[in-house]
Formats: structure tokens, C-alpha cells, sequence
């Protein structure tokens, strides 16, 4: 007899532990540091236009508060949108607390405190609108490079490590070496080009690094790493960067200057300097707080000539005057004798000039009366006859350069009797638009009596020279009380300096139908021995009024009284006397005391907000648009940046990432992108953001009807309607058909399925829903089923069809050309 022993109970197997919270790995740190260090070192390539290195201390601020922020809410596996977002509301709480006195508790920001900042980066644009490379370090350039370099921090933190692709943050940082290579008058610090090639080949060398740990156990040929693996990326990048440095000298010419850092750059090419800017306001030269010397003049003498830079042809209503739109004239070489400029028949004396720039640096070459020959220039400058200026394509500092020119000037009687035809000038200069009815009434008036083209001009002239009128020389216009900024300098404030005298005089000579330009330069500057100095606080602007045979003769309408003003002798009085060199006006302060000129072209003018704002054409771009362009790109980068991180997730197969990225994730995606860009060719013309939105839509028209289809099928099979089993194979058939498979109309229902489920390659719960959705179509066209059995096929359609569609997407993901230009759209429909 055998007796068996009963089994030993066993005991209950543990529970499985909670899976440990994931530690902060080292790449959790390492990554977003080596971002922040590459954001850091492309930022030190402003070190070209902007002054000194306090601000560098500010951007170091904003990317460190950026990268702790970042690394601090993935610690705690915050959602990638979240992070993104208490980034931007980080560097916000920075801009405010450094550069605003009104927020709530000093980093919280109020309207006021948005106010103030508003005004802060309006006088930074200002300040880049007016001045000249390397500017100084003030408060508003540096918020708004705290602001810039903080945006870019954060697009690159999370480009390289929320979506993993440091590789695309390249552009980012190129971006900001663009910028100021584009601006800077000098190729920029070689050293900038070194820390920032290294910084992003450390970048993508943690990047590297990290991926080989990942995958270092699998056994795929080609991913077992050597030592060498690693650093890969920075001998692809250091010899990247040679190349493009070496072809960029001998082909497109890397910076400004077309040469290597370091290498010569020849007596042309001088970094510092100063120049004046194409426009009536000339607020980049009467902001220089020291007086600045430009120019040495050598063989004037006592002639107190104004010296010309440049004129302005183009006038803008409540802007000022301006070049007109386009490329600069194709003149002709400068370099030897000129072709005689309009009004010189040769008769008169030449005299040689000697102009020796110490600090300038600009497009234009300045030059005396009208300009017969110029030497010792070198090659590039040319020479525009009907604009009378001398300029070249790119900013330079010229070398020492003698003009030959004549300083005659016509008399009193000469100019009184030359009337210039109506066709001697080009129509540009007797153009101009929306003259207030009480500006242009006001010069018919002060000319009602005036019988010659001279006698207006004088009228005029005389009209705000005359210290009886009330015209006052200073550097603050008086408050604005007028929407019209012309109007209101004119009728109620008189008061302002040259930029303000200038524009009126010669809008008002225009009103008349005088051919009339705004000339802009220097005054006489001071004597110094032999030599005229002339500086920084000598810049000016006047009129220049065609007289036919005589040419083109100066104005000078600003009520100047400080001894570096000009008045010619035809419009000197018989009774005149004392310096010819002095002008009538009263006492008013010197052009060393315009440091706080206003920022508006035209004097009155108040912010854009308050006047051309209300004045703007309905379709001429908002004045925000520049901001909503910004804000708009930043919204559309984290969208773009959430689909591809979701894709990532899904292709990988991650939990809880679902089976497809949300339309509407890449709807707003697209759709901010396209905003973006609307608003960006909104600042350049109207009709450049219509032609956008006309090629956008008829990009986009395809995709967006078969997604209207798609939608009206999917509900007619979602509630169960008659029409569902018809509306499921026709999608299905277009599924087929916008993945490359068309299904020949004389397939059967069920050879037509197994076509879709072999060349999608569909996996089981695929084929299954697949028979499911057969079943359903074949049963409600060839045996109608009774209102039970109706109403389940219904209901299995419905789950069965999504579930199919879920597997077409996860086996044959749609392309980008599926997507954009769907082949169901555009083959022949036929019945079942």
C-alpha cells in the first residue's frame, strides 16, 4: 500500500513592488547645461554691436532661471507644455523685476508694468532704427536683448532636451550670429565663432553620448560605440565650420567684410565710427552725448559751405522724409571726373578740397556745392547725379579723399528769373500725399504774392526764419495738440530743430508745385587753423529747391543763432550786415545741447498709438502685428515641438501615448505658423500677406475638403445612420487611395479587403475589425437586416471602423503629400 504525502501548501507569491520613481540621470542635467552654454556662447557674438559687457551679465541671468526652471519641472515629470510654459513666465518675472518699477510684489507683472515695459523696447527699436553699430549698452538694448536671448534660451532648451533633436538647434544659434554679423560694420571677434562651434559641438557630443549608453547593449551593426564615436560630432562640426568659413571668404563673404578673423582687412576697413542714417529724424547723431569729430576739411577757407551727405526725395505723412523704396541708383563710378551736376555749365572757379574722416563710417561719401571730380577714393563709391550724392552698397570708413568742386552760387536775379520746366526733374520730386488743407492753405497764402518760383521759396523760408513768427530752434518740440504731427509744428508749436524746419518747408513747396528735397549733413563745424573741424553736433538737414539752369539751391529754414548756421547771399537783404556766416533768429541753445532730441521724425508727433496708428488705412498693418508675428512663431515652435516629442512617444510605443498625434495639435501648428508668416509679410505690404494667404489656401484647399469629407462620413457612421455602411467603404476605399492603393471597381467587397489588409500589412486587430466592417457592408447591401439586427451592425460598424482606422495609422502612417494633396480628391468616384 502506498501512501502519497499531500503537497506542501505554497505560499502566496509577494506582491510585485511599486516601480521606483525614475532618479535624475546625469543626461537630465548634463543636456539642458550643455544648452545653456551653447545659448550663452552665441549670445557673446552682440559682442559687435553692442557696447561694453554689462549686458551679458543679464543674459547669463536669463538662461541660467531658464535651464533651472527646465530641469526642475521634468524632475518632477511635468508636462512638456508646462515646462515650456513656466520658462516664458520666468523670463517674463526676470524682464519685469530688472526693468520695470511697477510690477506687483517687483517680478509680477501688472498693466502698468507692461506699460512701462512697452515703452522700454519701443526706445530700444528706436535706438536700433536711429543709431549706428556698436551701439551703447543702454537700459532698453539691453531688455531687449534679455528678452531675445531669453527666447532663444528656451527654444533651444527645449529643442534639444524635451524633443531630443539638439541637431535642430543649430539654426536657432545661427540665427543669432546672423543678426549681428548683418549689422556690424567689421567681421565679427574671431573668438565668438570658436565658443560658439564648440559650445554646439559639446551639445551634440552629451547628445551622442547619451544615445550610445542607450543603446550600447544592443547588438545592431553599427551601434557598438568606440572611443572615438563620441567625439565624432565635434571633428563633424569644427570641420563643418572650416569649410563653411573657407567658402564663405571665396564665395559669399563671411560677415560683413568678406574676410577670415584675423586676416587684413586693408585701410577701408576700420571698426568704430559714426554715420547718419536715410531719414529727416536724426536722432543717431544728436543723441551722442560728447561732441564726436568726423572730419578734418582742408582748402575751404572761410566759406562756410554746408556739407552734403545725402537727399531725401520720398516724403512719408506723419513719418517724414525717407529714400524711396527699392535699390539704390546704378550712378556711376566715382573715381576721376564727374558728370556735371544740374545748374554747373563749368564757367565757374573748381577748387580743390582736402576731407579727411576720422570717425565716419556710412554708405555716403559727403561732399561740398556741386562736385566736379573726386581722387584717391578707392573702388566702390559712385556717384548719382540727380540725387547729387556719392554712396557705395555697404558701410566703410573712407580714406582721406579730395573734391574738386564749384562753390559758385547764383545770384538773386539769376534765380529770379529761371523757372524750372515741369519735366526737368523726375516726378519724385514734386510728389507728395496728404498735406493737411490747412498746411497747404497756409503756404498758397504766404505766396499769393509772391510772382516767381524764388520769391515763393523766399516767402516760405522767411516765414519760419522770421523771429516775429514765433518759430523757436530746440531740442524738445512742444506738446502735441494736433492729430496732423505737420499741422500742429506748424500752426500751434513752432518748435523744434532742423529735421522739423526742414520737412515742413519743403512739404509746403511741394503743396505749391515747387520742385523741392531735404538735404542732409553737417553744418560748417568750427575753424582750427587752417583746417574746419567738423563733429558729431554738426549734423543738420535743409532744403534744396530746383531752379531749372541753376540747379538745385539751398534753404536753410532753421532759425539757427549759435554761429554754425548758413545764409547764402541771395537771400541776404541789401541792409544785412555783419557775418554772412550768422543767420537772422533769436538766442536759442547750441546743437551740443540736443541730447535728448525727439524720437519723432516730424516735431508734435505723438506715439504711434495716439496718431499714425489712428490714421492707418485699414489695410496698412497693425502696429502690433510685429509682436503677434513673435508670439504667434513662439506658440506654433511649442506646438511643433509637442507634435514631434508625441510622434516620438508614439513611435517608440510608449505607454499612454496613444495611437495617433491629435489633428488638432498639428492644426494649431500649422495654423499659428501660417499667422505668423501673414504677419511677417504684413509689415512689408498688404498685398504680400493677401498672395500668402491665396498660396497658404491652395496649399491647404485639398486637405482641408477630404477632411470635411472624412468628418461627414465618420459621423454619419458614429450616429448610425441609414447611409453608414456606404459612408464606411467609401472612406475606406479613400484611405486606401491616399495611401498609393487603388481598388479597381470591379474588385468584390471581400477581394478588395484583402488587398487593404495585405499592402497595409495590418496586424490581427486590424483584419479583425476589417471582417467586421466587410461583414456589416455586404449584410446592409445584399440582405437587409431586420431593426434589431440593425441597430447592432450599427453599433460594431462604428467600433469596428475606428478601430480599422487606428490600425491603417499605426501599420501605413499617411505621408506628408497624402496628407497635403489626397489622391481620393482626385480620382473618379464610382458606385459600389
Amino acid at each position: 500500500m502506498t501512501t502519497t504525502t499531500p503537497p506542501r501548501p505554497q505560499a502566496p507569491p509577494p506582491a510585485p513592488a511599486p516601480p521606483p520613481r525614475p532618479a535624475m540621470t546625469a543626461n537630465a542635467v548634463v543636456s539642458p547645461v550643455a544648452a545653456a552654454i551653447a545659448t550663452i556662447a552665441a549670445a557673446t557674438a552682440l559682442t559687435g554691436v553692442i557696447q561694453g559687457w554689462g549686458w551679458l551679465g543679464y543674459v547669463v541671468v536669463a538662461t541660467v532661471l531658464v535651464t533651472c526652471t527646465g530641469m526642475a519641472l521634468r524632475a518632477l515629470r511635468a508636462h512638456p507644455f508646462a515646462v515650456g510654459a513656466a520658462q516664458l513666465l520666468v523670463l517674463l518675472f526676470l524682464v519685469v523685476g530688472a526693468f520695470t518699477r511697477s510690477g506687483f510684489l517687483v517680478i509680477v507683472p501688472g498693466p502698468a508694468a507692461l506699460t512701462e515695459l512697452n515703452d522700454v523696447l519701443v526706445a530700444a527699436f528706436e535706438e536700433i532704427r536711429t543709431g549706428l553699430p556698436p551701439v551703447e549698452g543702454t537700459t532698453p538694448i539691453v531688455c531687449l536683448v534679455t528678452i531675445a536671448i531669453g527666447l532663444v534660451a528656451v527654444v533651444v532648451d527645449i529643442l534639444a532636451v524635451t524633443a531630443a533633436a539638439p541637431a535642430a538647434t543649430g539654426l536657432i544659434l545661427l540665427c543669432v550670429y546672423a543678426v549681428p554679423s548683418a549689422l556690424a560694420g567689421e567681421l565679427l571677434p574671431w573668438w565668438t565663432f570658436a565658443l560658439g562651434a564648440a559650445a554646439f559641438a559639446g551639445l551634440l557630443a552629451v547628445d551622442g553620448s547619451h544615445r550610445h549608453r542607450s543603446w550600447r547593449n544592443r547588438g545592431t551593426p553599427g551601434l557598438g560605440a568606440s572611443p572615438g564615436s563620441v567625439s565624432a560630432p565635434v571633428a563633424v562640426v569644427a570641420a563643418a565650420l572650416a569649410a563653411g568659413l573657407v567658402a564663405g571668404t571665396a564665395v559669399t563673404g563671411i560677415g560683413t567684410e568678406g574676410s577670415l578673423p584675423g586676416s587684413s582687412s586693408g585701410s577701408d576697413d576700420v571698426p568704430g565710427g559714426l554715420g547718419i542714417n536715410p531719414f529727416t529724424s536724426l536722432r543717431g547723431m544728436l543723441d551722442e552725448g560728447t561732441s564726436v569729430e568726423l572730419f578734418r576739411v582742408h582748402g575751404l577757407g572761410q566759406d562756410r559751405r554746408l556739407l552734403r551727405a545725402f537727399t531725401l526725395d520720398t516724403y512719408r505723412p506723419n513719418e517724414g522724409w525717407g529714400l524711396p523704396e527699392g535699390p539704390m541708383p546704378a550712378g556711376v563710378p566715382a573715381d576721376g571726373p564727374l558728370p556735371a551736376a544740374p545748374g554747373d555749365d563749368g564757367t565757374g572757379e573748381s577748387r580743390p578740397i582736402r576731407i579727411e574722416p576720422v570717425n565716419w563710417v556710412d554708405l555716403w561719401l559727403p561732399v561740398f556745392g556741386a562736385p566736379r571730380s573726386l581722387h584717391s577714393i578707392s573702388d566702390g563709391w559712385y556717384y548719382d547725379r540727380t540725387s547729387g550724392t556719392v554712396f557705395r552698397e555697404r558701410r566703410q570708413r573712407p580714406g582721406p579723399y579730395v573734391e574738386v568742386a564749384s562753390l559758385e552760387e547764383p545770384s538773386r536775379q539769376e534765380l529770379r528769373a529761371s523757372e524750372p520746366a515741369a519735366d526737368d526733374v523726375p516726378p519724385v520730386y514734386t510728389e507728395v500725399e496728404a498735406v493737411d488743407p490747412r498746411v497747404r492753405d497756409l503756404a498758397e497764402e504766404l505766396t499769393a504774392d509772391a510772382p516767381t518760383t524764388f520769391d515763393k521759396a523766399q516767402a516760405i523760408w522767411s516765414h519760419f526764419t522770421s523771429p516775429g513768427n514765433g518759430f523757436i530752434y530746440d531740442t524738445q518740440t512742444a506738446p502735441a495738440s494736433d492729430p496732423d504731427a505737420l499741422a500742429d509744428f506748424v500752426l500751434n508749436g513752432k518748435r523744434g530743430f532742423c529735421e522739423q524746419y526742414a520737412s515742413a518747408m519743403a512739404v509746403m513747396l511741394r503743396s505749391i508745385g515747387i520742385p523741392a528735397r531735404v538735404a542732409v549733413g553737417f553744418t560748417t563745424g568750427y575753424p582750427s587753423g587752417d583746417t574746419r573741424v567738423i563733429t558729431s553736433q554738426d549734423a543738420h538737414a535743409w532744403v534744396e529747391v530746383y531752379f531749372g539752369d541753376e540747379g538745385w539751391v539751398g534753404f536753410d529754414p532753421t532759425p539757427l543763432s549759435d554761429g554754425r548756421g548758413y545764409v547764402p547771399e541771395y537771400l541776404r537783404a541789401p541792409q544785412d550786415s555783419g557775418n554772412p556766416g550768422e543767420s537772422p533768429g533769436e538766442e536759442v541753445p547750441t546743437a551740443s545741447s540736443s541730447v535728448n532730441a525727439p524720437s519723432s521724425p516730424l516735431p508734435g508727433a505723438q506715439s504711434p498709438s495716439d496718431t499714425a496708428q489712428n490714421r492707418r488705412p485699414f489695410y496698412a498693418a497693425p502696429s502690433w502685428s510685429g509682436w503677434g508675428a513673435l508670439g504667434a512663431a513662439l506658440v506654433a515652435l511649442l506646438a511643433t515641438a509637442a507634435v514631434v516629442l508625441l510622434g516620438r512617444r508614439i513611435a517608440t510605443g510608449r505607454p499612454g501615448s496613444g495611437t495617433t498625434v491629435p489633428a488638432w495639435l498639428v492644426g494649431a501648428a500649422l495654423g499659428l505658423w501660417v499667422l505668423s508668416l501673414v504677419f511677417v509679410a504684413w509689415q512689408l505690404h498688404w498685398a504680400v500677406a493677401l498672395f500668402v494667404l491665396i498660396v497658404v489656401g491652395g496649399v491647404m484647399a485639398p486637405a482641408a475638403i477630404r477632411e470635411v469629407v472624412r468628418m461627414r462620413r465618420l459621423q454619419d457612421i458614429t450616429q448610425g445612420r441609414a447611409s453608414a455602411a456606404d459612408a464606411a467603404w467609401q472612406e475606406l476605399l479613400d484611405e486606401a487611395a491616399d495611401r498609393g492603393i487603388e481598388i479597381p471597381r470591379s474588385d468584390t467587397v471581400r477581394l478588395a479587403a484583402q488587398k487593404v489588409a495585405q499592402r497595409h500589412r495590418l496586424d490581427e486587430q486590424g483584419k479583425n475589425d476589417l471582417r467586421t466592417v466587410v461583414g456589416v457592408v455586404e449584410r446592409s447591401w445584399y440582405s437587409p437586416p431586420s431593426s434589431d439586427s440593425g441597430a447592432r451592425d450599427q453599433q460594431e460598424l462604428a467600433r469596428a471602423f475606428h478601430g480599422l482606422r487606428d490600425s491603417l495609422h499605426r501599420s501605413a502612417p499617411l505621408s506628408w503629400r497624402g496628407r497635403l494633396l489626397p489622391r481620393s480628391l482626385f480620382r473618379r468616384r464610382s458606385g459600389r
